[in-house]
């Protein structure tokens, strides 16, 4: 192994920390990029969680520094001369931890900043001197803001999962930043996909970069998981999850929702039922996230409830089920979920419940994976067992007498400002799709599509405002990064 890393050009300090790691040979996307980092190329990747495009950046930037490394423990001699920004706290966290992991052998200094911590412990560590830091785009400005970092030497700038910041509404704070680097520099932009707006951004980042594509094709990472649709009243969803985690004795469940409100809601509901279940997303305190996900690794949890954006950087290996409670508006979220499980050559399975009126989501998903995934009803829960809501006669009564004051005390139904939003990388933005369109009853089976004359009633769900690009999830193999 230590000859094939070495043949890529990485010294002796590395290939060693590589080897101490058990990984035999470098990825496809280490293979391609580690020698152009190493040349001082900006880079375009097309790269996706478990390619190994962690280490992909993590080594060759590494030893770019090492070749001016100041051993000195003076602060003024450890400048910030890396910066690498994720999109959330988890993924930050995986970031730095590779950090360290390879840089073990080197005077390097790195450390981590993001929100959701006390602020005071970071600033400590910058005085101290960084040479490597990573961040999250909120927190950052809030240091830049607060003059405890120094920015103006950073060497290499490396933007990792881009697409997703850009779904999360983070382009205002990421030009900001770039106004705080100094025009020469090394830019490695690292993105599960290369939709207009990430070619748009790379243009007018990136000089003449090197473009990698190692992210698998459309559907390839699907095939690799098996896949069954649950078709559910959305009344019995609940119900229908417990049901299979009885029954199947599932001991690890990764489970998708849609919302915040949803996750925590759903999670106790399942503790109420018997089931050891915790959720874990952007409102949750850090150290709550970070108990969270170690009951769930150690087995004392069962079921981890999670929405999109906090579950992304989360690193659990041999995975055995995936479910999908609600079904993602964005077609490539959903191969991105179901990628957690079936790693490293472990069989995995998916399971979606679906009900009716999320039959278009569902459609757009398989029209992604070309191709139609297994339908399974179970018992009768197709149907929903509560009786249908009566529309109750307005009482009668003198004619209203609402005035000035009628809506006194009441705020207007707004969108809420996204400037108001957290900036740490846990905002749950819904996109303004029109997929999720209900409608009417009309005594056709699930899968079936509306009758013909049928009015559909757009909207989507829970409010739906804004549209993420979709982002495909790499194979997860174990793997270097």
């Amino acid at each position: 192994m230590t000859q094939l890393f070495a043949s890529l050009g990485l010294s002796a300090e590395l290939t060693r920390a590589v080897a101490d790691q058990g990984y035999t040979q470098p990825t496809p996307v280490q293979a391609q990029a580690i020698p152009v980092i190493l040349a001082g190329r900006d880079v375009l990747a097309g790269a996706q969680t478990g390619t190994g495009k962690t280490a992909g950046f993590t080594l060759p930037l590494l030893q770019r520094l090492m070749a001016q490394a100041n051993t000195p423990s003076s602060p003024a001699r450890h400048p910030v001369r890396a910066l690498i920004i994720t999109p959330t706290r988890e993924l930050a966290a995986q970031v730095e931890e590779s950090v360290r992991t390879y840089g073990k052998h080197l005077p390097l200094k790195s450390t981590l900043i993001y929100g959701g911590v006390g602020i005071n412990p970071q600033i400590a560590a910058l005085r101290r001197g960084v040479d490597i830091l990573v961040a999250t785009p909120g927190r950052l400005l809030d240091h830049a803001q607060q003059k405890t970092v120094d920015l103006s030497r950073v060497e290499i700038l490396v933007l990792d999962e881009a697409d997703r910041m850009l779904d999360m509404g983070f382009i205002r704070d990421i030009r900001r930043i770039l106004a705080l680097l100094p025009a020469k520099r090394q830019n490695l932009l690292f993105s599960a996909t290369f939709s207009d707006e990430i070619r748009k951004l790379a243009d007018g980042l990136l000089h003449q970069p090197a473009t990698i594509d190692a992210a698998p094709r459309r559907n390839a990472e699907s095939e690799l998981v098996a896949q069954r649709i649950h078709p559910v009243a959305q009344v019995r969803k609940r119900e229908l999850l417990a049901h299979l985690v009885s029954s199947g004795d599932w001991r690890q469940v990764l489970v998708f929702t849609r919302t915040k409100h949803g996750a925590n809601r759903l999670s106790e509901q399942l503790c109420r039922g018997g089931i050891q279940a915790t959720a874990i997303h952007g409102n949750k305190s850090q150290p709550a996230r970070t108990r969270a996900l170690a009951d769930f690794k150690a087995g004392t949890v069962r079921v981890l409830v999670a929405t999109d954006i906090a579950a992304r950087g989360l690193d659990i290996e041999e995975l055995p089920h995936v479910v999908n409670f609600d079904m993602p508006h964005v077609p490539g979220d959903y191969v991105h979920r179901i990628g957690r499980t079936g790693r490293a050559g472990s069989t995995g399975e998916a399971i979606s419940l679906v009900a009716p009126e999320e039959k278009p989501l569902l459609d757009a998903i398989e029209r992604l994976l070309g191709r139609r995934i297994e339908r399974q009803v179970i018992g009768d829960f197709e149907t929903s067992s509560a009786p249908a809501p009566q529309a109750r006669a307005p009482k009668p009564g003198p004619a209203s007498h609402a005035g000035r004051g009628a809506n006194r005390g009441r705020r207007p139904n707004r969108a809420p400002d996204p400037r108001n939003l957290d900036r740490d990388g846990d905002q749950e933005r819904q996109p303004a799709s029109n997929a999720g369109q209900l409608y009417p009853s009309s005594g056709k089976t699930f899968g079936e599509p509306p009758p013909r004359g049928a009015a559909a009633a757009p909207r989507s769900a829970h409010g739906g405002r804004w549209a993420p690009q979709a982002a495909l999830l790499g194979s997860g193999r174990r793997r270097a990064g």
